[in-house]
C-alpha cells in the first residue's frame, strides 16, 4: 500500500496519539546517541542537586532556603528517573558516575563556590537551568518519538519542572537586584558560557573543544569547596539561641485548650525550618551512601521545608507577625550540625521520629488542630502526620536496618547521641546571645485581643523554657 493514502481507521488518532505515522517513521537518535545525552542530564541533575544541599543551610534568607529544599527534591527525581531509564536500555557497568567532560565539572564546581547568593543564583537560572532547557527540547526534537518514548515521557515531565524552577528563580533575581554580589560577575558568566560550549552543550550535542580553559577560571573553585555546618538566617530571625519557650510542655498538658495550642503547633512547624538545615549536612557529607539513601532522605527534607512553611501560612493567617512576636530558634541544627558525625545526626533525626509515632505525637496533633475550630490547623497536621509516617519508613530502611531491625538498639543510641549535644543555655544568656525572653504571653495577649477573647490565666502564665529539658516526646510518651 502506499503509505501516502495509509489513514487509521475511521481517521482515529495515530500511534496512540503520542505522534503521528509520519513522525514515528522519521529518524530519531541510537540507543547509544541516547543513552549518552541521558547520561549528561542525569550528571546536571546532579550537580545540581548536590548544589542546592551544598549552599542550603548556611544561606540566611529563608525564602531562598526553602526554595532550595524544593529544588534538590526535584533535581533528586529527576536523577532517578534518568538512572532508571539509562539502566533499562544499557547492562552495567552503567557508566554513571564518570564525569562527562572536564568543562562540565568545572562549570559547576566554580557555581557551588561562588561567594555571594546572588552569583549562585545568577549561574543556576540564567546559566545551567536555560541551557538544560534547551537540551531536553532539542531531545524531544532529535529523538523517534516511538522508539525513545520512554526517554520522551520522562523528558516532558523534566521539562515541566525546569519550568518551574526557573520561573522561581527570574523571579528571584529581580527582587535581589540590590544583594551583594562578585565584581566581574558577567565577565564570569561569560566564562561559565564558554564553559558549556567547550563540553558541546550540556547535552554533549554541539561540536565540543579541547582549547585552553576560559578566561579567569578557575576562579571561585581554585580552592576546594568547604561545606559551611553553621545555619544562617536572616533578620527575620533576631533571637535565634532563644529557648524560653518549651512548645512541648504546652502542647501535651491536658489543662491547656486546644485554640491556643494551635498558635503553638504553628510554631512549632515554622520551627522545622532547623530539619533542612541538619538534613542537608547529612547528604553533603554522607557521599558514600547509595543514590536511594540521598533520594529518599532528599524528599524527607522538602517535606520538612513544607511543615516549616505550613507554620508560616498559619501565623500570616491569623495575622500573627512572626518576626516580631515568635523567636524561631537554630540552636537545634546549630548543634548537630557543629558537634555531631552524620550518621549520630541521622540517628537523633530518627529518634525523634519514633517519638512522634506514639499516641503522644503526630495523631494528638492532628486531634488538636480538629478541636481547636481552626480548619487550616486540622489541615496541615493532617498531612504532618501523613509525611511523618512516610519518614518512619525512610528512618526503619536507612537507619534502623543498621542494628539488624533492632529498635530498641536503634532508639537507646539515637537518644545517647542527642544527650551528646551541648546546648548551653545559660552560657548563651550570660554571653549576651539571647535573654531566652518568653514571648509566648505577648503572642498569646495580641491572639485573644484580635479575637475579643478573654486569656485564659493559666495559659497566660506559661513561662517553661528548655533550660533543663531538651525538645522530644521521650518522657512525655512514656508517661502518656
Amino acid at each position: 500500500m502506499n503509505e501516502s493514502k495509509y489513514r487509521a481507521y475511521k481517521g482515529l488518532p495515530e500511534v496512540a496519539g503520542i505522534c503521528s505515522l509520519a513522525q514515528a517513521a522519521g529518524p530519531g537518535l541510537s540507543v547509544n546517541d541516547c543513552v549518552d545525552r541521558l547520561k549528561r542530564y542525569h550528571y546536571v541533575f546532579h550537580r545540581l542537586w548536590q548544589l542546592f544541599n551544598a549552599r542550603l543551610t548556611a544561606e540566611p534568607v529563608y525564602e531562598i532556603k526553602m526554595a532550595f529544599s524544593l529544588h534538590a527534591h526535584l533535581c533528586a527525581q529527576h536523577v532517578t528517573s534518568m538512572r532508571e531509564r539509562v539502566a533499562e536500555m544499557r547492562h552495567p557497568p552503567l557508566g554513571l558516575d564518570k564525569i562527562p567532560h572536564d568543562r562540565l565539572r568545572l562549570f559547576f564546581d566554580e557555581m557551588v563556590a561562588a561567594p555571594h547568593t546572588y552569583d549562585v543564583l545568577a549561574a543556576v537560572y540564567t546559566r545551567a537551568l536555560p541551557a538544560l532547557k534547551r537540551s531536553l527540547e532539542r531531545h524531544l526534537n532529535d529523538t523517534n518519538p516511538l522508539a525513545d518514548w520512554p526517554s520522551v515521557r520522562l523528558i516532558r515531565f523534566a521539562l515541566l519542572e525546569v519550568d518551574d524552577m526557573l520561573a522561581w528563580g527570574v523571579e528571584a533575581l529581580k527582587c535581589l537586584a540590590d544583594e551583594p554580589r562578585s565584581e566581574g560577575l558577567d565577565a564570569w558568566l561569560a566564562s561559565l558560557e564558554a564553559c558549556l560550549k567547550d563540553a558541546g552543550g550540556l547535552d554533549g550535542a554541539d561540536e565540543s573543544g579541547e582549547g585552553p580553559v576560559p578566561a579567569g577560571l578557575p576562579r571561585f573553585s581554585a580552592l576546594p569547596f568547604r561545606y559551611q555546618r553553621t545555619p544562617g538566617r536572616d533578620a527575620r530571625f533576631p533571637d535565634p539561641y532563644n529557648m524560653g519557650v518549651h512548645a512541648e510542655e504546652f502542647l501535651y498538658n491536658p489543662e491547656f485548650p486546644a485554640s491556643a495550642k494551635t498558635l503553638m503547633m504553628y510554631f512549632k512547624r515554622l520551627r522545622e525550618i532547623d530539619v533542612p538545615e541538619m538534613m542537608a549536612s547529612i547528604l553533603v557529607e554522607s557521599a558514600d551512601k547509595p543514590w536511594e539513601f540521598h533520594r529518599d532522605m532528599t524528599r524527607q527534607l522538602w517535606d520538612e521545608a513544607r511543615h516549616a512553611m505550613m507554620g508560616e501560612a498559619g501565623f500570616v493567617k491569623l495575622g500573627v507577625d512572626w518576626p516580631r512576636q515568635v523567636m524561631v530558634n537554630f540552636t537545634w541544627s546549630k548543634g548537630l550540625n557543629e558537634q555531631l558525625k552524620p550518621a549520630e545526626r541521622h540517628a537523633v533525626l530518627w529518634f525523634i521520629e519514633q517519638g512522634l509515632m506514639s499516641k503522644t505525637g503526630k495523631r494528638y496533633e492532628w486531634e488538636v488542630g480538629r478541636e481547636s475550630g481552626d480548619a487550616l490547623s486540622e489541615l496541615f497536621q493532617d498531612y504532618d502526620w501523613a509525611d511523618e509516617v512516610l519518614h518512619a519508613r525512610i528512618g526503619r530502611e536507612w537507619y534502623v536496618s543498621q542494628f539488624g531491625d533492632d529498635v530498641e538498639k536503634a532508639a537507646h543510641y539515637g537518644s545517647e547521641c542527642w544527650s551528646k549535644v551541648v546546648s548551653d543555655w545559660a552560657a548563651w544568656r550570660k554571653a549576651g546571645l539571647t535573654e531566652h525572653r518568653n514571648w509566648w504571653p505577648e503572642l498569646y495577649t495580641d491572639f485573644c485581643q484580635r479575637r475579643g477573647l478573654t486569656p485564659d490565666p493559666a495559659v497566660l502564665a506559661f513561662r517553661t523554657s528548655y533550660a533543663e529539658t531538651r525538645a522530644d516526646l521521650q518522657r512525655i510518651a512514656a508517661s502518656g
